[in-house]
């Protein structure tokens, strides 16, 4: 079981230690921090959580059923008006890797999403050639929406990015589909 809980100034030293190259930097955190990624470069960004109420940005630690932080995730671009958001810099700890711990962040991340912040649409981009979270994303109920073409310059190459999207309803059908079944047999 993962619970996501509210990333704190303790947790910035295991997270930088996670961040091993500009590469995976860019990779996890699109254009936003520089390499080696550190204190400042997170106190700056974690300063956005309370820059407005509500917040606008959302930043959590994945938690084990033995207390061990296991990942990271945030919500960002939070639209209260249009009543969407985006999920971003998703990373499951070096150690914990493929044991399906992404999959369950996701889906904390996305009942926040929809149960608590009652939003309608979350977005999220992911570099083409990250399988691994492309397989995560498209399980717990993203569609595709498109690939946007030499989005990210890292050296002297050039990273596509695809757009994916899920809505409320989508959620909801995958999640309790005898629900839909009903809703829809009564309509």
């Amino acid at each position: 079981m993962i619970t996501l809980k509210p990333f704190e100034p303790a947790d910035m030293d295991r997270l930088i230690g996670w961040i091993d190259s500009p590469e995976f930097l860019l990779q996890w955190a699109g254009p936003i921090f520089t390499y080696p990624l550190d204190k400042a470069q997170l106190e700056q960004h974690c300063k956005q959580v309370d820059q407005s109420n509500p917040p606008s940005l959302l930043i959590f630690k994945a938690v084990d059923s033995r207390n061990d932080v296991v990942g990271h995730i945030e919500l960002s671009h939070i639209d209260y008006l249009n009543l969407s958001a985006s999920i971003s810099r998703v990373l499951v700890a070096p150690n914990k890797r493929g044991q399906g711990l992404g999959e369950h962040m996701m889906i904390q991340m996305l009942r926040i999403a929809f149960d608590q912040l009652h939003l309608h649409r979350i977005d999220l981009r992911v570099f083409d050639f990250n399988a691994g979270a492309i397989a995560c994303y498209e399980k717990v109920g993203f569609i595709k929406e498109g690939l946007i073409r030499d989005a990210r310059k890292m050296g002297e190459s050039y990273w596509s990015l695809y757009q994916y999207s899920l809505l409320e309803h989508e959620w909801r059908q995958k999640n309790n589909p005898r629900s839909s079944s009903v809703k829809q047999n009564h309509s």
